[in-house]
């Protein structure tokens, strides 16, 4: 199978801010190829936290407006995404609890794995219904 054109984080970000005057138009272009016709490329679970991370850290945009504006990216059957579900759910606790999307992301994927046991001294997990939290 051949591989797909990898889709980085500046991609993301120009096409969500648009705030570049040449990158923004360019990358919108690219997402609705991507959309409507027929292009298919991948990303990584790294590009989504750097995308949130910094809409979050940098712009300072509200959890529930990145996740609004994000996660419909994410769900593009043209984007190959390996775990595509765990941003989906890592975006529900990222709404509903303070805790950082790494983190959340950890449980998503930690969850989708049936662990047993979550390792941590990160007591904000606990509040995470279901989710065995215990200390080394």
């Amino acid at each position: 199978m051949a591989s797909l054109p990898f889709l980085d984080t500046n991609v993301f970000l120009r096409h969500l801010l648009q705030d570049h005057a040449d990158h923004s138009p360019r990358a919108t272009l690219y997402f609705d190829r991507i959309e409507h016709g027929g292009l298919r490329v991948e990303t990584t679970l790294t590009v989504v936290f750097e995308t949130v991370f910094t809409l979050q850290s940098f712009y300072k945009h509200s959890r529930p407006l990145i996740r609004d504006n994000v996660q419909p990216l994410l769900q593009l059957s043209g984007i190959a995404l390996p775990g595509k579900r765990r941003p989906r759910r890592a975006f529900d606790l990222y709404t509903s609890t303070n805790l950082s999307f790494a983190d959340c992301l950890h449980v998503a994927i930690a969850e989708a794995r049936g662990v047993p046991e979550f390792v941590s001294f990160d007591r904000g997990l606990d509040r995470i219904p279901g989710l065995n939290r215990v200390e080394p």
